[in-house]
């Protein structure tokens, strides 16, 4: 009956009285999903300040105004995803709210035009102020990529005609947030369990900002290591050092360069991480073995003392000395 203290029924109609907005940047908890830009009935209870249960429960007494496109429940596959987005203990702190052991039905989202229908079923001034600023976080999302196509000069040109014409298509507002994301530089980057292609592709990128060399210090490496390394620029030599039990055999290394000369493998014992240095003045050190990355969560940090760097590259002249 608690629950029941934040609903004021009248004619089968959900008044729900409320205090001050809740402030917070609406545009964090948007969402893709289905090609579709949408928010999670949490957050929107949180915005309008009721729980989950008792904005679910105004929304199915008015069923009839929320067809699949205005709203649909997550299946489990699309959850755990969203899960690894935002971050477990994020969503975890989300689930508690609804009591002890958390929610017990996979969550509902709303896309921009449920969102909008949730201001006629919520009658309160909380959730008509709180509808207007996520009408306008979605409209300054579109304004944004309008005001600011010199960013995407990269794109091809027939990329940017279709994002002219289909502003307003969730699959490209995605594609557009990802594309600025990715050409950030950030000093660190964090991958979770089953990011194997996105953790494929910023190697892939570390390594073709070589110039002229690539130093790989990694214990464990494979074929599926010579994979990566074969996307680095021309005329970049690239030294791999070690274990002696490498998967790599004589081989490999020489179907390589074959075809992407120059490859060199040594063996040391002296390192238990792994760092890829590249024309000596660069470094990151990586938590997984290149050929593992994206299976399991690592990180990747680039090594900001250049005393650190020195120090490596001076251990491998010992250990190629010795």
């Amino acid at each position: 009956m608690a629950a029941e203290k934040n609903e004021i029924i009248t004619k089968d109609k959900t008044d729900i009285a409320v205090a001050e907005p809740v402030q917070t940047d609406i545009r964090s908890l948007i969402y893709v999903i289905r090609g579709q830009q949408v928010m999670l009935d949490s957050d929107l209870a949180m915005l309008y300040q009721v729980e989950t249960k008792a904005l679910n429960r105004s929304v199915k007494r008015n069923i009839n105004r929320f067809p699949e496109d205005f709203m649909f429940q997550l299946s489990d596959e699309e959850y755990q995803d969203l899960r690894c987005q935002i971050g477990t203990s994020k969503m975890d702190n989300e689930n508690s709210s609804e009591g002890r052991g958390g929610r017990r039905y996979l969550p509902y989202v709303f896309t921009e035009q449920g969102i909008s229908m949730l201001a006629s079923v919520l009658h309160s001034d909380v959730a008509v102020n709180v509808s207007i600023g996520i009408m306008r976080a979605f409209v300054e999302m579109r304004r944004f990529i309008t005001n600011n196509a010199v960013m995407f000069e990269r794109i091809s040109a027939v990329e940017l005609r279709q994002l002219q014409y289909q502003q307003q298509t969730d699959e490209k507002l995605e594609q557009i947030f990802e594309y600025i994301s990715e050409h950030e530089e950030p000093a660190q980057k964090v991958f979770f369990e089953g990011q194997i292609y996105d953790a494929f592709e910023l190697l892939v990128d570390l390594i073709r900002k070589a110039d002229k060399k690539i130093t790989l210090i990694d214990g464990y490496v494979d074929v599926g290591t010579l994979n990566l390394l074969c996307k680095k620029n021309d005329a970049v030599s690239v030294v791999i050092y070690t274990h002696e039990k490498t998967k790599l055999s004589d081989a490999d290394v020489k179907k390589f360069n074959a075809q992407y000369q120059p490859l060199t493998v040594k063996y040391t014992k002296a390192f238990h991480d792994r760092f890829l240095i590249l024309d000596d003045k660069i470094a990151y050190h990586i938590g997984a073995s290149l050929k593992d990355a994206g299976t399991k969560c690592f990180a990747v940090n680039l090594l900001q003392d250049e005393s650190v760097i020195r120090d490596i590259l001076q251990r491998l002249e010992l250990e190629t000395e010795e």
